[in-house]
């Protein structure tokens, strides 16, 4: 270990913000490469926009929030909160700079496409026409411009809103007047509007603009600047003094409506007095919280362009399989019964012939006497409510925990607990302080040899959305103490009662999930220095608790080898001479978004490995309710052994920490080595075609002939 250097040491810990920006320009990097098809490009130049936007709304507006409140408490890596906006800032920039060089280059291979985006001033007299008429039907009707002077006080902007500041006069009149018109986006209007039957566009803002004659008639248009605007996310109320949780998140998202401003973008072109007039209005610190922008603004609606159905600009389309265990079965029950575990990989076997299968047979199943299920956040596409509702009409009881505090999803889930209120299902909102982010059903059925449990936890989110782009795990198992383990979970769940409840498998949070991986950790360590050999192995998405970090380390330095599979925040340094040479970090950015979470402990060859919804972050620990479970039949060690071993060896489109935090691109050494996700998806469809084919093979007689 370097001289002088302690655990406590503020340079030995990265700051969370700037890693999650670093992993934001390895998501740009796929938007570079000229190996990724031209429209998955364009895809990931919208992602990273989106993420940023999100960014502002949740981590700089949270971090103004202590700077408002006057908290100068350091960061584990030694930064006052001022501090972390003024560096992420600096990393923003970078950022943006590298988007709009990108979205430039993407243009020009667009056109060669011809996929056109075109300025207003290049379109012929015949699409301006077009467009006017385009214009006066769905566009028009939807603008509500507003003045700005004395009689009329300065509107107000929603969040991530598009708007239009305009200069105008009247053509016998010097004074100058100001008005301000919103982009209706979203209101049936896209913001690249198609010309003619091509694939040619216009951003719909371009033509608002030129045709502000029928919007200001007999007006003279000075000027005219396109601003886009962030409001700060963070509007949580304390749930302690809350009488009605419900009630609560109601007026949180009514708050988050109104809440400050954090961030604006606008055209470069905008003059001093307007831009020092605006950002007045806006209560914004116009050296600080203003973006000049020269390319468009809202680079998130590049989706729509991502979205053109163009095959050959796109991935190979990849269509999710049935697992060899559940092809074609007619009761998933009997299945699970029958195997006992299986484990579940998305979206490399199916969601919906799966877990949505699971639900779906339980709803509809005369044996089946009770469903138990979390929700953290699903979609309108996912039959998951539908099936819990069908349940509930069918007479089964069926008991429901929506989180209402998933951020961004706060309003759907609202909607799902009341739909399911209105069918008869028990709907709690989980534990006050708590997030309820666990990932778990629970089906009680009455079997053949009395009441039997059958389970799901899983990684990722019951979303059939999410479940086709992110890369995530699940185990569906009969065990009996795994489900007796998750009946005290969901009793806790639906009652907030604090007995002592006796976990024999299942690692829950906040109870005992950190002090049982600090446990494990140091076992690793206490076997090194007996002899054996000791290694931990981590894949999750950020890996950002303190104290998990300081085990880590401690760990490296007693010779205890660590491998990281983190998607994007990691605090942690590798490679550090006497601190962290024993660790290595990776990432993993590809076609899909890597979600799952997996623990590996090699505890001197009685091998322990865990599956769950827990990232190694203070939140997850400290104020979620999460599991984890452990997987222990041999053969399903196996595949999450090739699984790690396949990630931890791969060169392909695999990220590597460098001891300053830096990342740096591995080059493949094989020319026609593919990513581990192309090769996931290959040994799936390998699997199902082997096991469709012996399904439908016919038997052979043996010693006859036909």
């Amino acid at each position: 270990m370097q001289q002088g250097l302690a655990l406590n040491d503020p340079t030995l810990f990265l700051n969370r913000e700037l890693t999650w920006l670093n992993f934001n320009k390895r998501v740009l990097s796929m938007a570079a490469d000229d190996a990724v098809p031209l429209l998955e490009r364009v895809k990931f130049l919208a992602i990273v926009s989106a993420n940023l936007d999100e960014f502002y709304m949740k981590r700089i507006g949270g971090l103004k929030q202590l700077v408002g409140a006057g908290v100068t408490e350091l960061s584990v890596d030694g930064r006052s909160p001022q501090q972390q906006i003024d560096a992420c800032h600096e990393q923003v920039n970078n950022i943006e700079t590298e988007k709009d060089r990108l979205w430039l280059v993407l243009k020009e291979n667009l056109l060669q496409q011809k996929i056109f985006i075109l300025g207003y001033k290049d379109l012929s007299t015949e699409n301006k026409n077009d467009l006017r008429d385009y214009f006066l039907c769905n566009i028009y009707p939807l603008l509500t411009p507003q003045a700005v002077d004395p009689a009329h006080p300065f509107p107000f902007i929603s969040n991530l809103s598009l708007n239009l500041l305009v200069t105008l006069h009247y053509a016998n009149e010097t004074g100058k007047k100001l008005s301000r018109v919103k982009v209706p986006i979203g209101q049936g209007v896209q913001r690249f509007i198609r010309i003619g039957e091509q694939n040619c566009f216009v951003l719909v803002e371009e033509v608002i603009q030129h045709n502000f004659d029928t919007v200001f008639p007999s007006m003279t248009i000075d000027s005219c600047e396109v601003f886009h605007v962030i409001r700060n996310a963070n509007t949580e109320r304390d749930e302690e003094t809350a009488n009605d949780l419900l009630v609560m998140i109601e007026e949180e998202l009514r708050d988050r409506h109104f809440a400050p401003i954090v961030r604006i973008s606008i055209d470069e072109s905008v003059d001093a007095t307007r831009l020092g007039m605006l950002s007045a209005e806006l209560g914004l610190d116009e050296t600080q919280d203003v973006s000049m922008r020269r390319q468009m603004h809202a680079m998130s609606d590049l989706m729509e362009i991502a979205s053109l159905p163009i095959e050959n600009l796109h991935d190979k389309p990849y269509l999710p399989v049935d697992h060899p265990k559940l092809y074609r079965t007619a009761n998933i029950f009997h299945t699970i019964r029958e195997h006992g575990h299986i484990l579940l990989q998305h979206p490399y076997y199916s969601f919906s012939s799966s877990v949505e299968l699971f639900l779906q047979q339980a709803s509809l199943d005369p044996k089946v006497r009770a469903i138990k299920m979390t929700v953290y956040r699903t979609s309108s596409d996912t039959k998951v409510i539908d099936h819990l509702v069908n349940a509930a009409h069918h007479g089964k009881q069926v008991a429901v925990v929506v989180e209402l505090k998933a951020r961004f999803d706060e309003a759907a889930n609202i909607g799902w607990a009341s739909r399911m209120e209105e069918a008869g299902i028990h709907v709690t909102y989980g534990i006050v302080g708590l997030k309820t982010h666990t990932k778990t059903i629970l089906v009680v059925r009455q079997d053949y040899n009395g009441l039997q449990r059958y389970s799901h936890i899983g990684t990722g989110n019951y979303h059939a959305g999410t479940a086709r782009f992110y890369s995530d795990l699940g185990l569906l198992t009969n065990d009996g103490v795994i489900s007796a383990d998750l009946t005290e979970l969901f009793n806790y769940l639906t009652t907030g009662y604090k007995p002592r409840r006796n976990y024999q498998k299942l690692l829950p949070a906040p109870k005992l999930l950190k002090e049982a991986f600090l446990s494990k950790i140091k076992r690793e360590i206490t076997h090194q220095v007996a002899g054996e050999k000791g290694l931990v192995q981590i894949k999750a998405n950020a890996l950002e608790d303190v104290d998990m970090v300081k085990a880590l380390y401690k760990a490296s330095q007693n010779g205890v080898k660590i491998d990281l599979i983190i998607r994007d925040t990691c605090r942690l340094r590798p490679r550090i001479k006497g601190l962290s040479d024993n660790i290595r970090v990776i990432s993993i950015v590809g076609r899909f978004l890597e979600h799952s979470r997996i623990y590996y402990f090699r505890n001197a060859g009685d091998e322990e490995y865990y599956i769950g919804s827990a990232d190694p972050m203070k939140r997850n620990l400290e104020s979620r309710v999460e599991v984890v479970t452990p997987i222990e039949p041999k053969a399903l060690k196996k595949k999450l052994r090739k699984l790690l071993d396949t990630e931890l060896s791969n060169r392909h489109s695999v990220w590597e920490m460098q001891s300053d935090g830096e990342y740096s691109k591995l080059q493949p050494d094989d020319t026609h080595e593919t990513g581990t996700q192309e090769q996931f998806m290959e040994q799936a469809v390998s699997t199902y075609k082997k096991v469709a084919r012996l399904k439908f093979r016919k038997p052979v007689q043996m010693g006859r002939s036909k």
